[in-house]
């Protein structure tokens, strides 16, 4: 077990390794960020003493052992446009992702998983239809048009629903609609898919067979040996509502890390860009992580390297 743990663990940081290097030389090679910064109507005087001042006038090679070396101390830089630390830019607006994303994350399992239950146990009939119809719906529809939807109707037809901003339960619901929709559209088919393959287990139908009540078959057989897949795509879909954030905190004005990194990236500040893209590949990853760790326990042969 404890070998299956540190090869996991091992796989994280390589991972995590190869994030900060990609994004360390793709931001470093697209552009030169001291132009968009300073202005086209900088003295080249003034270009230089700015590269000097934040080290862009030195190798690339040099900046990167400099940044590698600042991580390992945990400082994440500094932001280029305001001078101020990295995480503490971060760190304030990770709340509000927080925020958002447990929420939608909450709304999302409690109505995909019981609908994908009830769509298998109903399998053929119209319940069943209509739960993967919506679901279809969910998943295929992209989360900026969903809301953009959700804003004309309940904003500018109904007004009953503020259309961004934060600080009241109301500003909270159509971004907790939109992020939402699509992972529970997700959840209820694969939750569906999962439970028809353990209904047709032999051992469903012994446990029939001995008068086991219909509730305790699912609650106590069916489930638990269809959690497998069903942890898959939660975990999967948990570090995903991270990234799906960012168009949805962009349309709704919301202020998270999603907002941060498209205002970060369109002013190509560096180190607030490499640190939200480590925040989110972080989540991400444990995310991942966590889903295989959940797998060891869940299943021993998994974490028995399959002997």
């Amino acid at each position: 077990m404890a070998r299956f743990w540190l090869i996991k663990l091992a796989r994280t940081l390589l991972t995590l390794w190869f994030v900060v290097t990609f994004t360390f030389i793709v931001l470093r090679t697209s552009g030169d960020p001291v132009m968009a910064l300073v202005g086209p109507d900088a003295l080249p005087d003034e270009i230089e003493q700015f590269r000097e001042q934040w080290g862009l006038n030195q190798s690339l090679v040099v900046q990167y052992f400099s940044y590698i070396g600042q991580m390992v101390t945990g400082q994440f830089g500094v932001s280029l446009r305001n001078s101020r630390p990295v995480m503490e830019i971060i760190l304030e607006r990770v709340p509000w992702t927080l925020l958002l994303g447990f929420c939608s994350f909450a709304l999302a399992a409690l109505v995909g998983i019981p609908a994908g239950i009830a769509a298998a146990l109903r399998r053929g009939r119209f319940l069943d239809r209509a739960v993967m119809a919506v679901a279809v719906f969910g998943f295929a529809l992209p989360n900026f048009f969903m809301g953009i939807l959700l804003i004309l109707l309940f904003s500018l037809v109904l007004r009953v629903l503020p259309s961004s901003g934060t600080g009241t339960f109301w500003h909270l619901i159509m971004p907790v609609l939109t992020l939402s929709t699509f992972t529970a559209g997700t959840l209820a088919r694969f939750t569906r898919s999962a439970m028809l393959e353990v209904l047709e287990r032999p051992y469903m139908r012994a446990a029939a067979a001995k008068g086991v009540s219909s509730w305790r078959r699912i609650v106590f057989h069916a489930f638990p040996n269809a959690a497998i897949p069903i942890v898959t795509i939660v975990g999967l879909n948990l570090g995903q509502l991270i990234a799906g954030a960012i168009v949805v905190e962009t349309v709704f004005a919301w202020p998270g890390i999603g907002r941060l990194l498209v205002t970060a990236v369109s002013a190509r500040d560096l180190a607030v860009v490499q640190g939200l893209v480590l925040v989110i590949a972080f989540t991400m990853v444990m995310a991942n992580l966590a889903v295989d760790l959940i797998y060891g326990l869940l299943d021993p042969r998994i974490r028995g390297g399959g002997r």
